[in-house]
């Protein structure tokens, strides 16, 4: 059943419901009203007659044998201005007394009722009729009917036109969810991206909202995992191609294979290894599986290392690497080997991209509000412009697509740095304007998340 049917259904009964109990309890209060202004009408009478039939039937031994002798030997027509008819039962309904010109079935039908008792025992009913009093019972039995035949009939118009502003009301509400159903059968046929019209500021609209960052992100995704499926693709159908060429070249040749003409095909198998570990390294740490031995470490000491370690390359160049440090408080808890391969890549970054004779900073700063140690590096490059920024840390992602792939590397180390930053609790941002150097920074907490 839809949201519509069942809101619709919800409010039908309801007002359904309230409708009959208004009847109903219409119907009683008028009823029980007219019965207690009837038995007002003759309460002086009812009272002389009932205590003068009770007296003789205690003055006669508990029995109201004889009491129609008695009666008819009384004035017939009291002096009331009415013309009188009583009627007098036992509890078993046998007849005792019928005094007047009604007939009893008038008396009993249309006359007022009381009943006997004495020593607290019922000892007979007594029925008075008149023609005032049969004209108030009329009322009483034809009012309370009119009145519910008449509310019953303007319930009935009020719960039909209640239950067309009922279903109104319904489709009224579901009608943001129905224009937003065919958005999303699209979405499940993988149209993604697709947008959904927001056209309130209420959860409907929030729901329209979430709907559309949903499918933003699902195009998002799937654009991702096109374009890594098709880097992946090129990555390894790249040194295939010359591993497969290499081969048949020295298989046309027929010539023994010296060793040094098989070291091409091993560059190429090495880097297939390097590429097929840093896609498994890159999946580990971004579905938070990748080993951690996390242990105290200076930062300091771990940073000199690595720039002892790549001075043959800045020596090559002609670098200068300038290192800075404003705290003595430079130990935090990390894995020794992880971070050192964030650093050698951007360390290796920076020797790439610094021409001759340029200068390379490496300073460690203590960020006293966030709780974190700060280390900057930053070169004297060429710099990456701004367009290329919120890419940069994407799989496969090169400023220079007209670069030689094998030249700068597969485009994962930035990738891989950022992720085992974010698995350490830390972040990496970077800073740069074109001819004027690029910024890498990381940030490391000083106490480890999972502590």
């Amino acid at each position: 059943m839809s949201a519509g049917r069942k809101i619709f259904f919800v409010i039908a009964s309801f007002i359904v419901g309230m409708s009959a109990v208004f009847v109903m309890l219409t119907y009683i209060v008028i009823r029980d009203s007219m019965d207690v202004m009837l038995q007002l009408s003759r309460k002086e009478e009812l009272l002389e007659i009932s205590e003068s039939l009770t007296r003789y039937y205690t003055e006669n031994g508990g029995s109201f044998a004889g009491v129609e002798t008695e009666a008819s030997a009384q004035e017939p027509v009291r002096k009331t201005g009415h013309q009188e008819s009583i009627l007098l039962v036992s509890p078993d309904q046998t007849l005792l007394l019928h005094q007047g010109t009604a007939q009893p079935k008038l008396i009993r039908n249309l006359g007022v009722m009381r009943e006997l008792t004495a020593d607290g025992k019922l000892i007979g009913k007594l029925y008075y009729y008149d023609t005032d009093v049969a004209n108030l019972t009329k009322l009483r039995i034809g009012t309370p009917t009119s009145i519910a035949i008449l509310l019953g009939g303007g319930a009935l118009l009020f719960v039909l036109l209640s239950l067309g502003a009922a279903y109104w009301i319904s489709r009224r509400l579901t009608s943001p969810l129905r224009a937003l159903i065919p958005f999303i059968d699209r979405l499940g046929q993988g149209e993604y991206g697709i947008q959904a019209p927001v056209v309130s500021k209420d959860e409907y609209g929030k729901v329209a909202l979430a709907f559309n960052g949903m499918s933003s992100k699902l195009k998002q995704a799937e654009v991702v995992r096109r374009n890594l499926v098709a880097d992946v693709a090129h990555e390894l159908r790249t040194p295939l191609t010359i591993v497969r060429g290499k081969l048949d070249l020295l298989q046309q040749s027929g010539q023994p294979i010296e060793p040094t003409g098989l070291l091409p095909v091993q560059d190429e198998l090495i880097r297939l290894t390097r590429l097929v570990g840093d896609l498994h390294q890159l999946s580990l740490a971004e579905a938070g599986k990748l080993p951690l031995d996390v242990k105290p470490c200076d930062m300091t000491k771990l940073l000199q290392r690595l720039i002892e370690r790549i001075s043959p390359e800045t020596e090559d160049k002609a670098l200068v690497v300038r290192f800075t440090s404003t705290t003595a408080n430079t130990t935090v808890p990390v894995d020794p080997n992880r971070i050192t391969q964030v650093f050698l890549n951007l360390l290796i970054n920076a020797i790439r991209y610094t021409p001759e004779g340029g200068d390379i900073y490496v300073s460690l700063h203590e960020d006293e509000d966030s709780k974190r140690l700060r280390i900057d590096i930053r070169d004297s490059g060429p710099g990456i412009d701004e367009e290329h920024l919120p890419y940069l840390f994407n799989r496969f992602y090169r400023t220079d697509q007209a670069r030689a792939r094998h030249q700068g590397g597969m485009g994962l180390g930035l990738a891989i740095a950022k992720e085992l930053v974010d698995s350490h609790g830390g972040a990496i941002e970077v800073e740069s304007r074109l001819g004027r150097g690029t910024t890498f920074k990381v940030s490391l907490p000083y106490l480890h998340p999972a502590s």
